[in-house]
């Protein structure tokens, strides 16, 4: 017989600590963590559901932390009594060998199970609002380097610096993307021969030749 924790990362669960702590010390061998990006497809929690044998104890954080609705715990509930599982809910105050903690009443059992799909659903929806606001928050750093990018290649620039010496230090794979910013901010090449507004490609490549006679 062998205990086994397991805990869904969920963005927005704030006890995962003190339940590992707790299933460390209650003798888990294993403490199994799902990551919030394999919500959909629980590769780990079937994984341990398929793993566990006759009389072994499975130790949850919370009926709501692992199980995604009523029809998910009738399955769950039913094989755990097929092979003999014990199951505990830290949480939930649930040992279905009445050991850890103190039997039950039957309403509370039922308040335990009615709540479930409302609990899911607020743990998964805080959860998927902090994962955007972490997006958005990348986002807008990303956009921030790119400003300070071509705010740096626009002051290098206009401080006297080679068109070499910007490109070195700009990160761009072309010389030609360091002219696409100056041309972004308006500047005039004044140095050498790149002097004049920025062309086109196109009209660099194949430059208008005036005819004298005219």
């Amino acid at each position: 017989m062998a205990k086994v924790g397991y805990i869904f990362l969920a963005e927005a669960y704030e006890s995962i600590g003190s339940d590992k702590a707790w299933m460390e010390k209650y003798g888990c061998v294993k403490i199994v963590e799902e990551r919030t990006e394999d919500e959909k497809l629980r590769p780990e929690w079937k994984a341990l559901l398929m793993s566990l044998e006759r009389g072994d104890e499975l130790v949850l954080s919370k009926f709501s932390n692992a199980l995604r609705g009523t029809r998910e715990l009738s399955y769950f509930l039913e094989l755990c009594r097929i092979k003999v599982i014990r199951i505990i809910s830290i949480h939930d105050k649930v040992d279905s060998k009445d050991e850890v903690f103190p039997a039950l009443k039957t309403s509370d059992f039922l308040d335990v199970i009615g709540s479930l799909p409302a609990e899911v659903a607020t743990l998964r929806k805080a959860s998927n609002h902090i994962m955007r606001l972490r997006n958005v928050k990348t986002k807008t750093k990303s956009t921030k380097s790119r400003q300070e990018r071509e705010t740096t290649i626009v002051n290098m620039y206009n401080g006297g610096h080679a068109i070499d010496d910007i490109w070195a230090v700009s990160g761009f794979k072309s010389r030609s993307s360091i002219f696409r910013i100056l041309k972004k901010y308006g500047i005039t090449l004044n140095r050498g021969p790149h002097s004049g507004p920025i062309k086109k490609w196109s009209e660099r490549k194949n430059p208008i030749i005036k005819d004298d006679k005219q």
